[in-house]
């Protein structure tokens, strides 16, 4: 059993690398900085944020939702040595958010919205890729902002690409698609041959075996724009080279402290947004420690900061990749690590002969199997206090951001909740006797300004010469708005002829 657990952690660990590598490469592009950065992060959430992580499947590397704080940040720093200063110390302000027990505002986040938050990364994840499998690759992988780099955006992009088919990229990327819907199949996951292939890597194989085979054909060959590009690292000079330092010489600024706070704020947010949609994917249903994995990201961001890596978070698409899988352990983390490291220092080569193609659609049928239908089909089945939250986060994520997206939705399910709590908290009734109309009106526990429209409405409904009782045995908190909305009724009850009966109400 330990044996066959450390096989699948294998194969995990191989299409989570697949699913990596060019998000790592993609993002430090999207970013400007050295594309080594990239992968440096990714190997140390591959690596040390596992080895500290509260989560069995969460894999941790750079985030495409930072790009934009990376991006402003190094501007307004002036450089990019001054912003890994920055990353250290908002790693730094990440382990205190741990010990304080920061983790646990996850729990408050509705699951409609963590839902939508999954369908929502799967959809980005389908259309940004779309131009890649049909070989337009002017806006780098790793970019999934909405305003792309190349005056483009996510959906003007797909018209644009039509001008630019590569015949070659459209053929690698069918029989891409033609073989990990096959690998999903029932008779290729019980066949001991087959089964032991993980899709992706055949994937790749295939792909890379097409580019060669394309070299001679003038109208299919896959130029250099369209493969995987790594940077080569031949020597120890050459990584010495390639390796940024921090530099903490702005550390007293006011702008230094801005950036630090906002990147703590927000690595940590996406952190546990994404912990919370990992434990949802979970088929164990694991519960994650939350505090433990920001005391891991923290030390992970340090530990990218003085080595210069770009800053990281726990990833839905790689951990969703984890999971879909089979991943048994944290192992297939680290062996996703220990590739990515492998594929800069031992075969850069080999890999500069994957096209962007069959990697584009590893990436979109990973973006299926977050966006499935049967979840867009059990929202609206639950009615639209679940759907409109649902839909909102999606729409918002798709013309913005991650964060934005969930904000969005999280207003959308405030608001359902607050007019359930104007609705519900109130036992109320009436009953006429004897040609006299009763009324009784019970007080929640927590009486507060949300309520004060619902009493409004009930004391303007009771009629004349009525009898009214006010309960408020249970309730120990009252609002002054609640309050003067009762105390006025009571005040101008008489000129109506009602009689008011209060039960432990003090005015």
């Amino acid at each position: 059993m330990f044996q066959k657990n450390k096989l699948a952690d294998l194969k995990s660990g191989i299409v989570v690398f697949l699913v990596a590598l060019p998000l790592c490469l993609g993002i430090a592009m999207a970013c400007g900085v050295p594309l080594f950065s990239g992968i440096v992060a990714g190997v140390v959430g591959g690596v040390l944020v596992t080895a500290f992580s509260g989560s069995r499947y969460s894999v941790s590397g750079p985030a495409a939702g930072l790009t934009a704080i990376v991006i402003a940040s190094i501007s307004q720093l002036g450089s990019y040595e001054v912003f890994l200063a920055a990353v250290v110390v908002a790693g730094v302000l990440q382990i205190v958010f741990g010990i304080i027990k920061a983790g646990s505002v996850g729990n408050y986040i509705p699951n409609a919205v963590i839902k939508g938050m999954l369908a929502g990364i799967g959809i980005i994840l389908i259309i940004k890729q779309i131009p890649h499998v049909f070989g337009y690759d002017r806006d780098p992988e790793g970019d999934f902002e909405f305003f792309q780099s190349d005056g483009q955006n996510s959906f003007t992009e797909l018209f644009n690409m039509v001008n630019f088919i590569t015949p070659g990229a459209v053929i690698i990327g069918v029989v891409s698609f033609a073989i990990l819907i096959m690998a999903d199949k029932p008779f290729y996951k019980k066949n001991k041959i087959l089964s032991a292939m993980p899709g992706p890597l055949l994937v790749v194989v295939c792909g890379m075996l097409l580019t060669i085979v394309f070299r001679g054909n003038s109208a299919l060959r896959i130029d250099k724009q369209h493969l995987v590009n790594l940077p080569i690292i031949s020597s120890v000079s050459d990584l010495t080279n390639t390796l940024f330092f921090p530099n903490f010489s702005f550390v007293t600024t006011s702008g230094f402290w801005i950036i630090v706070i906002t990147l703590a704020v927000v690595a940590s947010l996406e952190t546990l947004l994404g912990i919370e949609a990992i434990d949802k994917l979970d088929p164990e249903k694991n519960e994650s420690n939350t505090n433990k994995e920001l005391v891991a990201q923290g030390i992970g961001n340090v530990v990218c900061g003085l080595i210069g890596g770009l800053p990281v978070t726990s990833v839905i698409v790689r951990s969703s990749a984890n999971i879909n899988a089979g991943a048994r352990s944290k192992l297939s983390a680290v062996i996703h690590a220990l590739l990515l490291l492998s594929s800069v220092l031992v075969f850069p080569q080999l890999l500069a002969l994957i096209p962007n193609a069959c990697l584009a659609a590893i990436l979109i049928m990973t973006g299926f199997k977050l966006t499935k239908f049967s979840i867009i089909k059990e929202m609206i089945k639950a009615g639209y206090e679940q759907f409109l939250p649902f839909f909102v986060t999606i729409a918002v994520m798709l013309v913005t951001d991650l964060l934005k997206g969930v904000c969005a939705g999280l207003v959308v399910a405030i608001i359902f909740i607050i007019r359930d709590n104007i609705t519900t908290s109130f036992d109320s009734s009436n009953e006429l006797i004897d040609g006299k109309m009763y009324y009784i009106i019970k007080l929640p526990q927590h009486l507060t300004f949300f309520n004060k429209g619902f009493l409004i409405s009930f004391f303007k409904s009771v009629q004349k010469n009525s009898m009214v009782t006010i309960d408020g045995t249970i309730n120990k908190n009252l609002n002054a708005d609640a309050k003067d909305v009762i105390n006025d009724f009571i005040l101008t009850s008489k000129k109506k002829s009602i009689t008011v009966d209060l039960i432990k109400y003090y005015k």
